[in-house]
């Protein structure tokens, strides 16, 4: 029986063998945890998170998950990033090791009110 597939982003997810799409799940339940009025939707070929604005990008690469939530995320956490790979909006978590869940909802929530602090500003 086929998998319905309800948004882009469940089929960008079923593209990835099965222990991808866990951690890709786990990525997006953890975003949407924390922002649940977003919106989803692919941008730039990637799963991306929009609330009054892009919010968060994520994707699956060879052997990490991409966590794109801009430059300023990037800067705010740098602390506790150490030990990853990164560059000025993106971060790479290793597929060998459990998503630092907690690490991703804490750069969410400052993305959630940097772009609710941003569109008030407008």
């Amino acid at each position: 029986m086929a998998q319905k597939i309800g948004n882009p982003i469940d089929a960008y997810i079923l593209k990835f063998p099965e222990s991808v799409q866990v951690m890709l799940e786990e990525v997006r339940e953890a975003i949407k945890a924390v922002a649940p009025e977003e919106q989803e939707k692919i941008s730039y070929q990637i799963p991306t998170f929009y609330l009054n604005g892009n919010l968060v990008h994520f994707a699956a690469n060879k052997n990490t998950i991409g966590f794109y939530p801009t430059p300023s995320a990037i800067s705010a956490f740098e602390e506790a990033l150490e030990g990853y790979k990164k560059s000025k909006g993106a971060v790479q978590f290793p597929m060998d090791a459990p998503m630092p869940i907690q690490l991703i909802k804490k750069m969410v929530a400052f993305r959630v009110k940097e772009n609710r602090d941003q569109s008030g500003k407008k």
